[in-house]
C-alpha cells in the first residue's frame, strides 16, 4: 500500500477512534498553522497541487487574447462569434461523444436547436415583470403543474401540491429550507431550527444551513448507503423542522427509505423534503418500465416538499429546477415581500429578482416536445446503457461496485488508489466524479452514453486505466493529490482552504 494511503487511513482511524469533533480538529489545525515551519509545508502542498491544476483550468492561456478590460472600440459581431465558435468547438467533443458523467443529459442536435430557437424568441423575457411578459407566468405555472403530476400530486387533494421554478437544484433546496425555517419561526417561535440530514444528502443542504442560520444534523447512513431511519429518529430534537431524504442520492444513486422517514416526520409533526433533483424525471418512467423503484414522491403520505431538476433528466437547458410543496400555506413561507420600500411594493418568489424568462420558456418547450413517450424511451435507453456499464465494471478485477443504483454507477478499488484511476481516465478523455468517505468514483449515465459504442469504449478504457494504475507506483497527478491531501489532513479547515483557492483560480484572467 502506498505510504500516503497508510497515512490517510491512520488519520481517519485516529479521528474515529478518539471521536474527535470536527470543530476541535479545525482548532488544532489553526493552532498548527501558527507554527512557521508547519505553515510553510502546508503552503508548499497547496501550491504544488494548484500549479498542476492551473493548466487544466486555463487551457486557453497564450492561445486567445485576454480581455481583462473593456476594449476602446467595440469588436464586430462576426469576429466575436468566430472566436466563440472556436472555443465551443474545442469543448464539444467530449460531451458529444458521451465521455462526461452527467452534465449534458440530452445533447441531441434537433433538441438543442429547439431550445436555442425558443431562447432566442424570449431572450428579453423577465418573470419579475409578469405584466410585460405574461407568457413567462404561463410557462412557469404549467412547468410546475406537469412536474407535480409526474410526482404523485394526484394522490393529494386537488390543487394542494404547488411550487415554483428556480434556477437549479441548489436553489430549490435553499428555498425549501427557508420555507421550513420561516414556518417554524411563525408557528412555533423557533429561532434556532435544525434539519436532520443523511450524510449522503447533497451539499446544498450545507449551503442552506450556512445561509439561513439552520443547524444541519448529519446522520451516518447504513451499510446499504441509505438513510438509517433509527439514527435519524435518534437525532431529532424539539428544534427539528424537517427531515431530508434523497431519491436518489448524488454519491451512490440509491433511494432513501422515504415511506419510513415520512411516517417518522408525520408522527413528529415536521416536514420531510425529498431531494429528487436527480431522479424526478427518470424514476417514474423506470418504474413504468418494470424496474424496482420504491415509493418516493407525493404518493407517500408525509412527504411535504420535493426538489426536481428539469435541467437534468427533464432535458431542459441548464438553469431551471422545480421546488414543490404539499400545500400553498407551506409555499407561502418561501416568498419574499417588501411592503414599505420607497421603491414601491416588491415581491420575489425566489432568491433572484430578475430572472431569464427564456430559460423557463425553453424548459416548457422541452417538456412538451418529448412528452410521456419521449421520456419513457429515453429512460429505456439510459437504463440499458447503465446496465451494460455496471456489468462491465463488475468484470474488472480490483473494482468494487457500491450501491444498487439504476443509473449512477459508483465503484471503489481494493488494493490501489481509485483516484489515480480517475486521473488515468481523465487522460483518456473521460470526465468522472471523484467521491470520498468511502473513496470511490461515479459515472452518471445519460442519453449521451446510450449512443452506439460508448458503453463499450468506457469499459475498455476503465479496464486499461485500472491495469495501468496497478502496474505502476507513479505518483498521482491532476485531482488525485487533492483527495490525497483530504485523506492526510482530515480537517475541514485545511481542505476547505484548498477548495477556496481552487475557486480563486476560476476567476484568474
Amino acid at each position: 500500500m502506498p505510504s500516503s494511503d497508510r497515512r490517510g487511513r491512520r488519520g481517519r482511524w485516529l479521528g474515529e477512534a478518539l471521536h474527535v469533533p470536527s470543530e476541535l480538529l479545525g482548532w488544532a489545525f489553526r493552532r498548527a498553522q501558527a507554527n512557521p515551519w508547519v505553515k510553510t509545508r502546508i503552503e508548499r502542498q497547496y501550491e504544488r497541487i494548484l500549479s498542476q491544476l492551473r493548466a487544466e483550468l486555463q487551457p486557453y492561456r497564450g492561445r486567445f487574447q485576454v480581455q481583462a478590460r473593456l476594449p476602446a472600440q467595440g469588436i464586430g459581431a462576426a469576429e466575436i462569434l468566430a472566436e466563440m465558435q472556436q472555443l465551443a468547438a474545442e469543448e464539444q467533443g467530449r460531451w458529444r461523444d458521451g465521455q462526461v458523467s452527467g452534465a449534458v443529459y440530452h445533447g441531441g442536435a434537433e433538441h438543442l436547436r429547439l431550445l436555442s430557437d425558443v431562447y432566442a424568441l424570449h431572450s428579453q423575457s423577465n418573470p419579475l415583470h409578469a405584466d410585460v411578459w405574461p407568457s413567462a407566468t404561463k410557462y412557469e405555472a404549467e412547468i410546475v403543474s406537469m412536474t407535480a403530476q409526474l410526482l404523485g400530486a394526484s394522490a393529494r387533494p386537488a390543487g394542494s401540491v404547488c411550487g415554483c421554478v428556480s434556477s437549479g437544484g441548489t436553489e430549490s433546496i435553499l428555498l425549501a429550507m427557508k420555507a421550513y425555517r420561516d414556518r417554524a419561526r411563525s408557528e412555533r417561535g423557533l429561532l434556532r431550527p435544525e434539519i436532520v440530514v443523511p450524510e449522503t444528502a447533497h451539499a446544498a443542504f450545507d449551503k442552506a444551513a450556512e445561509y439561513f442560520g439552520i443547524r444541519r444534523v448529519n446522520v451516518p447512513v447504513g451499510p446499504d448507503l441509505r438513510a438509517d431511519v433509527a439514527r435519524m429518529k435518534a437525532a431529532l430534537s424539539e428544534r427539528t423542522v424537517a427531515l431530508v431524504a434523497s431519491a436518489p442520492s448524488y454519491p451512490h444513486g440509491v433511494i432513501d427509505p422515504v415511506p419510513e422517514l415520512a411516517e417518522l416526520a408525520r408522527s413528529r409533526g415536521i416536514g420531510l423534503h425529498v431531494d429528487a433533483c436527480l431522479g424526478a424525471f427518470l424514476l417514474p418512467f423506470a418504474r413504468e418500465l418494470g424496474h424496482p423503484v420504491p415509493p418516493f414522491d407525493f404518493g407517500v403520505p408525509g412527504v411535504t416538499s420535493m426538489s426536481a431538476d428539469t435541467h437534468k433528466y427533464g432535458y431542459a437547458a441548464k438553469g431551471t429546477s422545480v421546488v414543490l410543496y404539499d400545500t400553498p400555506e407551506l409555499r407561502r413561507h418561501q416568498w419574499f415581500v417588501a411592503s414599505d420600500w420607497p421603491g414601491g411594493l416588491y415581491f420575489s418568489p425566489t432568491l433572484s429578482g430578475s430572472r431569464p424568462g427564456a430559460l423557463s420558456a425553453a424548459c416548457w418547450a422541452a417538456l412538451l416536445h418529448l412528452g410521456h413517450d419521449g421520456y419513457l424511451d429515453a429512460a429505456r435507453r439510459i437504463l440499458g446503457a447503465a446496465a451494460r456499464i455496471r456489468a462491465g465494471v463488475e468484470g474488472i478485477a480490483g473494482l468494487r461496485l457500491l450501491g444498487d443504483s439504476l443509473f449512477v454507477i459508483t465503484f471503489g478499488a481494493d488494493g490501489f488508489d481509485i483516484y489515480r484511476v480517475l486521473d488515468a481516465m481523465t487522460e483518456r478523455g473521460w470526465s468522472l466524479n471523484g467521491l470520498q468517505r468511502p473513496a470511490c468514483l461515479h459515472f452518471c449515465v445519460t442519453l449521451r452514453q446510450a449512443e452506439p459504442g460508448v458503453t463499450e469504449r468506457f469499459v475498455a478504457d476503465l479496464g486499461q486505466s485500472v491495469s495501468e494504475v496497478r502496474s505502476t507506483r507513479a505518483r498521482g497527478r491532476g485531482r488525485a493529490p487533492i483527495y490525497g491531501l483530504a485523506a492526510r489532513l482530515p480537517v475541514r479547515g485545511a481542505v476547505g482552504e484548498l477548495l477556496r483557492r481552487y475557486v480563486d483560480l476560476l476567476y484568474e484572467t
